[in-house]
């Protein structure tokens, strides 16, 4: 394997790389370093934990090599807040023996106080799109210097909406520079987005698509219901010892919130939640006491799925299935990161059965299923979580096989048989004597 002194890397770099422990560059940094040094656009692919932002910042800094007049000369498109925020503080480690400047800007606050962030100038930017947009549209932020651009987490900015927002920013930065596009997934539609920004790129994949992390042990857990769910994770939380530091994934802010509710009384070690409702800064100093191992237990939607980089996190536990399949390699993917091991573990009630063979299908890995430990109660499902099982379980099938009926299906009206019904009622009070008409018949004959 080669060293970052092998691939040319720069002395302040590899001071930096030192002082945070990192002594040999993994696959898609060994890869990209030259790929990207080379001048070429470059599509990198590869899972999250795997060191691929900075396989882009090590060479944009050797790019860059000093601050330089007050407008940005590179850009960094992320697709939430949090990623922004991390990405921030990864340039913040390796820029340390540099004067590059950068800020790291998002939407949920004032435009006007990340206005005041670049006002003295900056070589980096790393932004979510609308947020660029909005400092650009509003005459602070000037993009004619842009000399490298680069989208990361490509496959979420596409799930997220982004692209008319990333095509009106491709409209108003220079021709002339260097394209760089890193995705954890690649699917067709990432290859179309490709081929839209990307000119005759240099293609990097260090890993099949929608491969999680190699460290990770991935296993399942079959319960039938919401309670016997939440009676089985705090039955594992008593483990302090083994579950040191633990994310767990919701798909829904309701069900985080239920989760949170529960987990909170009846767990030891501080817990936290995170989630689009919460404020700014309630989030941030989630992920920062999460990340300095003052919380324990971190309760998330998938806002946290990506972009949260946080060492020795013990476990994942997906609470549910996610909505989007690939958002479960990202979520399992915050465990067993910069080489360290990790086991996540993903709870499947009946109707997430069909789901979790697709995410297998996904991973090419069937997950092996373990047994609900003894003492762990399972109570009986309710009538209406049964009820929505059921549903869900006919609507897998009907997609399946489209002539297939279901329990649930809606009945077809006849329109005949309605009418042959009406007849048969009038005929029946016609010649009943007790009817209103006919007794109102017999009074006008007297």
């Amino acid at each position: 394997m080669k060293t970052f002194e092998d691939l040319k890397v720069s002395k302040s770099v590899l001071k930096a790389l030192d002082e945070i422990g990192f002594s040999e560059p993994t696959p898609i940094q060994e890869k990209g370093i030259p790929a990207i040094r080379s001048g070429n656009d470059v599509l990198g692919i590869a899972q999250t934990g795997t060191g691929k932002t900075a396989a882009y910042l090590i060479p944009l800094f050797m790019k860059l090599v000093k601050a330089e007049g007050t407008e940005p000369r590179a850009i960094i498109l992320v697709p939430t807040r949090e990623l922004s925020m991390q990405v921030g503080e990864d340039i913040e480690e390796l820029a340390q023996f540099t004067n590059i400047r950068h800020a790291a800007v998002f939407g949920g606050i004032g435009w006007t106080k990340h206005a005041e962030l670049i006002e003295p100038g900056i070589d980096i930017l790393v932004a979510t799109p609308g947020r660029l947009l909005d400092l650009y549209n509003n005459g602070v932020l000037k993009l004619r210097k842009i000399k490298t651009m680069v989208i990361d987490e490509a496959d979420r900015m596409l799930d997220m909406g982004f692209m008319p927002q990333l095509r009106e920013i491709l409209e108003i930065i220079p021709m002339r520079k260097q394209n760089l596009l890193f995705s954890a997934t690649f699917s067709a539609r990432v290859e179309k987005m490709a081929e839209e920004f990307l000119d005759i790129p240099t293609r990097l994949e260090v890993a099949p698509s929608a491969t999680p992390a190699e460290l990770v042990d991935q296993y399942v857990y079959k319960v039938p219901n919401f309670v016997s769910k939440l009676n089985l994770v705090r039955h594992l939380l008593t483990d302090e010892e083994t579950y040191s530091r633990v994310i767990i994934f919701c798909r829904t802010k309701a069900s985080a919130e239920a989760v949170f509710k529960i987990i909170k009384r009846k767990t030891e070690g501080e817990k936290r939640i995170l989630h689009s409702n919460k404020g700014q800064s309630s989030r941030t100093n989630a992920i920062n006491a999460f990340k300095e191992g003052e919380v324990r237990i971190l309760i998330s939607t998938d806002i946290s799925a990506r972009g949260l980089d946080v060492s020795l996190i013990s476990h994942v536990i997906n609470f549910d299935i996610p909505a989007n399949y690939d958002d479960y390699v990202h979520r399992v993917g915050r465990t067993a990161r910069a080489n360290n091991k990790g086991t996540a573990l993903t709870l499947i009630d009946p109707s997430e059965e069909w789901h979790m063979r697709r995410i297998e299908t996904l991973i090419r890995k069937e997950i092996p299923v373990l047994e609900i430990p003894a003492e762990v109660e399972v109570v009986k499902t309710k009538f209406e979580e049964n009820q929505n099982q059921l549903r869900e379980i006919d609507r897998q099938k009907k997609l399946d096989d489209p002539e297939y009926k279901g329990a649930f299906h809606e009945k077809k009206s006849r329109p005949e048989r309605n009418v042959k019904k009406k007849i048969k009622e009038q005929q029946r009070a016609q010649f009943n004597p007790k009817s209103k008409k006919n007794r109102s018949n017999k009074k006008r004959r007297r």
